[in-house]
């Protein structure tokens, strides 16, 4: 580590180089952190655990989000590892071939805990290879006031693929705005949100086997789907990330979106007339469906602190500490588990409920040894059906065939 946080750590995360001699130097448990500051609650329990393991200390490293995964993947690499690291669950995988990071086994117990498919998103060859800390969802926004200008009932979103379409070739006829929000940005989250549309379709990337099955009919009406809402989204959508899209619809430029739970609150402090649903349903749906995404503590080989690092990588993620952490607004956190705090939280706000809906039927974030090569084949495909350049199933089958080579 080459920045620990002192000043909120303390003095005895120090390196043993400046330790006064006679004194015992306490054992440091390293950890990558991601973000520019280190969540409230995170410190708290950091400070319990240090207290309940005296001679241990946890040294958190602030890096910014564009730069954490690199970072802790160069360290391993150059023989000097985090013991922990915040990292895309979607890169597990390629860090387990590479020999970086250790598995963590779950129990049965702590499998069970989880909502349906959580495991599965840390889950490669039977053997979990993380521990999941943040979890996104997605479900459908949509501005009340557009639907009431376009003559629709703004209180009833769609529930089909077939019924948002129709709905957003109303607004935007009837008022000139796009009805809907695209991402087709070169950018990690255009796969996501096209993975969205596979999920709402009982669609699949990879099975249980670990064969690539994305050449599919669920998976082409996905890309189809998409294809469709281009001419009633807002121009231009290969400019766009969700995060871009979700700012054009908190002015009032877009009527329906996907998007996580922090869209909410940030539509409430708008003061925006709008409502959220689970996210509309393809042809071929058994329920309603969402990208199951997470974000893991890896737990790297070699630091030295393996076993107690992975101690810790369990208790920060705890029931008690998770239920603390994903209750922050400032988080816009879907639950990792369910328990009676999460029904509070449904029943004090409402809106909640729509990013649990569509668990049981969603999917994992495929899991790749090359996760880039897949993730930029995956963005190509949804690129050149949304320009144009290709249609649907031309499209689809030279991604199912690239990506082979990635798996």
């Amino acid at each position: 580590m080459t920045h620990p946080i002192r000043s909120l750590m303390g003095a005895a995360a120090l390196l043993a180089s400046t330790a006064l001699p006679g004194l015992a130097q306490d054992q440091v448990i390293s950890w990558i952190y991601c973000g520019d500051t280190l969540d409230p609650v995170h410190l708290k329990y950091i400070a319990e655990w240090e207290t309940a393991n005296p001679g241990w200390k946890v040294a958190p490293e602030l890096v910014g989000w564009a730069q954490c995964q690199d970072k802790a993947t160069t360290l391993a690499a150059a023989g000097s590892p985090a013991a922990l690291a915040y990292v895309g669950s979607r890169t597990l995988k390629e860090l387990a071939d590479s020999g970086l990071i250790l598995e963590v086994p779950m129990t049965d117990e702590e499998k069970a805990a989880y909502y349906p498919g959580i495991v599965d998103t840390v889950t490669t060859d039977g053997t979990q290879w993380g521990v999941p800390i943040a979890f996104s969802t997605k479900a459908l926004y949509w501005n009340k006031d557009l639907f009431e200008q376009a003559g629709l009932d703004p209180e009833t979103p769609p529930k089909t693929w077939a019924e948002e379409l129709e709905m957003a070739k109303t607004i935007k006829e009837k008022t000139g705005i796009p009805g809907f929000g695209l991402s087709a940005k070169t950018f990690d989250n255009t796969m996501h949100q096209f993975l969205h549309w596979v999920y709402t379709n009982n669609g699949q990337i990879i099975d249980a086997d670990g064969n690539i099955v994305m050449n599919s009919p669920e998976v082409l009406a996905a890309l189809e789907g998409y294809k469709a809402m281009v001419p009633v989204s807002e121009e231009g959508p290969t400019a766009y990330e969700q995060n871009e899209v979700r700012a054009i619809w908190l002015d009032g430029k877009v009527a329906m979106i996907q998007a996580a739970i922090g869209a909410a609150f940030r539509a409430e402090e708008a003061g925006m007339n709008w409502g959220v649903a689970p996210l509309p349903l393809g042809p071929a749906a058994k329920g309603p469906g969402t990208l199951l995404i997470t974000d893991s503590l890896a737990v790297f080989a070699d630091s030295g602190v393996e076993e107690k690092a992975t101690e810790f990588a369990k208790y920060i993620t705890s029931p008690m500490v998770q239920e603390e952490y994903e209750a922050s607004p400032i988080a816009g956190l879907t639950p990792l588990r369910p328990s009676a705090a999460v029904e509070k939280l449904v029943a004090e706000n409402p809106f909640w409920q729509p990013f649990l809906d569509g668990i049981e039927y969603g999917g994992p974030e495929p899991l790749f040894s090359d996760y880039k090569g897949f993730q930029n084949a995956m963005i190509a495909m949804v690129q050149s059906v949304v320009t144009g350049d290709a249609e649907p199933q031309a499209a689809l089958d030279k991604a199912s065939a690239e990506i082979e080579a990635f798996k």
